[in-house]
């Protein structure tokens, strides 16, 4: 398996992007698009995942990286939430539903595998200071 260098190469990151433009796109026609409470938090929870992944990716170490990865999780399920609410409302439907579903869980699950990857495999990218120097005096 080749090296992540970006963000933009993550699976997981891809499949919010496109559920997030999915989102967009359900959300600004008709009935939907004068909801204005769900149709923002249904927007702020999709752009959520993908954001969270890449400000994860961003970070130090696996560690802060797995806790960003379990706030874009947390999303995704938020995004599902949601989903049911707009198709109850008859905001979207059945089908509209369903595709923007599957997208969320199967970035649930590819975020799922990559927690999962990134416990196993937690000293790949840790934070190493012993090369840095460091002053203890303050002189004036």
């Amino acid at each position: 398996m080749a090296a992540i260098t970006r963000f933009e190469e993550i699976e997981s990151w891809k499949t919010s992007r496109q559920l997030t433009l999915l989102v967009y796109k359900f959300s600004e026609q008709g009935a939907f698009a004068k909801d204005y409470g769900l149709k923002d938090q249904i927007r702020r929870a999709s752009v959520s995942v993908m954001s969270n992944i890449a400000e994860g990716f961003e970070s130090r170490t696996n560690v802060q990286f797995v806790n960003y990865l379990g706030h874009a999780k947390a999303s995704s399920g938020e995004v599902r939430s949601q989903l049911y609410v707009a198709a109850d409302l008859n905001y979207i439907s059945q089908e509209q539903f369903s595709e923007a579903y599957e997208l969320a869980d199967k970035s649930s699950r590819q975020i799922r595998r990559f927690i999962e990857y990134l416990e196993k495999n937690s000293a790949s990218r840790s934070v190493r200071d012993d090369s840095a120097e460091y002053k203890t005096d303050v002189e004036d």
